[in-house]
């Protein structure tokens, strides 16, 4: 079914009703409570539970509605042939030429004992439902090379300067300090297995499954290491560099500030108005909250003086739900609202981190292993980075 914007806007109308009924028993729940009266909590939640609901609802529409608006890949020379050669292969095993298409096309050399290339268009459809099944390649900025490493400098400032007379001497100052950055990197895999019996169907549409199933299983591995992986065999995730107290001017190069709540597992709406102005003011063009589910839930619930909800609903086609004026990125890899936790985010992470991607995914076929199942090792290299520590800030709920 075709995804129109008049269904986007019955879903936004849907989600304002459902927000304008939330509040009011919030707000009767606060007032009960500070009477003694009873509390409407099981309904406040219930509400609260649907006004995310309708809100991921929301945004998984105006997805569709944007993908279904992508214009389609055009094939370049030997890419037509490549594909074609590359699905007989998927269907029925068949490599004949196959190397020969793939060095045309690809413009790489071929191991086969490696699997083969996955042809551009597949390959493009595979990162492109990856960035919309994982929240870490929404947010953050992605490159791909042909090497199997990346590595970056970075200016760390430090040329140094001072005032002088007009006939004083001019000292020499000192240099920029420059420092190499490298990505971890690390090899993901998937073994989606089918049956030769459905690869012979015509209407199995077996690159469009291979596709969406390895897409499912990188997305959900990636974006746990690209947020909390140790860099063994895996990209460093953001939460895995040094988090400390310390001041932009203070801390050292590559490790993050961390807000403290001041409450073991809890925190306020002060607290999130603390950890935006930590973020210097260039980074906040762009930045965005990066939370769980649950933690989200509550804080929607928070309210200023003046009796406003934080939370507001996007209630028009390509305006996202925000906090504070800022969008929200909802990550369940996010640590939830514990003691000590860091269970908030807030920056600019196109800024902040970076997701590297080597050129090209490989597919070996394997009919043998777990007969009658036709296996399909699937490999891609990948790998991650901090670019810049200054801009993205954690909450942690910390005493």
């Amino acid at each position: 079914m075709a995804i129109e914007k008049k269904d986007i806007e019955e879903v936004a109308s849907d989600l304002k009703g459902v927000f304008e009924d939330f509040k009011k028993k919030n707000d009767q729940e606060l007032e009960a409570i500070k009477s003694e009266k009873g509390k409407l909590g099981d309904q406040v939640e219930k509400l609260n539970e649907k006004l995310g609901d309708i809100d991921k609802l929301k945004a998984e529409l105006e997805k569709e509605l944007k993908a279904a608006k992508r214009p389609g890949v055009t094939g370049g020379e030997g890419v037509d042939e490549h594909k074609t050669a590359f699905y007989q292969f998927l269907r029925k095993g068949v490599d004949d030429g196959l190397a020969d298409l793939e060095r045309k096309a690809v413009q790489t050399t071929t191991n086969p004992d490696g699997g083969f290339a996955v042809p551009e268009e597949l390959d493009r459809t595979l990162l492109e439902l990856l960035k919309d099944e994982s929240p870490m390649r929404n947010v953050c900025s992605q490159i791909t090379v042909g090497s199997p490493d990346y590595k970056k400098l970075v200016n760390l400032g430090g040329a140094g300067s001072g005032w002088v007379g007009e006939t004083d001497p001019r000292p020499t100052t000192g240099t920029p300090t420059l420092a190499q950055l490298q990505a971890t990197m690390g090899e993901i895999y998937a073994n989606p297995q089918a049956t030769q019996t459905s690869l012979d169907d015509v209407f199995f549409n077996v690159e469009d499954w291979i596709s969406t199933e390895v897409a499912r299983e990188f997305a959900e591995k990636e974006g746990h290491a690209f947020l909390l992986g140790d860099g063994s065999k895996k990209p460093k995730g953001i939460l895995a560099n040094t988090l400390t107290t310390e001041a932009d001017k203070d801390r050292a190069f590559g490790s993050l500030q961390k807000i403290l709540s001041g409450q073991a597992g809890n925190f306020s709406g002060d607290n999130l108005i603390d950890l935006i102005f930590s973020l210097k003011k260039g980074y906040r063009n762009g930045a965005l909250f990066m939370m769980t589910n649950l933690t989200q839930s509550k804080v929607r619930k928070f309210k200023d003086s003046e009796g406003n909800y934080l939370w507001q609903p996007g209630l028009q086609l390509g305006q996202p739900s925000t906090l504070l004026g800022y969008g929200i990125e909802e990550n369940e890899d996010m640590p939830e609202a514990e003691a000590d936790a860091n269970s908030i985010l807030f920056g600019n992470f196109k800024r902040g981190y970076l997701i590297v991607d080597r050129m090209g995914t490989r597919v070996l076929r394997d009919p043998y292993t777990n007969k009658p199942y036709v296996g399909f090792y699937t490999t891609k290299r990948t790998g991650g980075m901090l670019l810049d520590s200054n801009a993205i800030k954690a909450l942690t709920l910390s005493a």
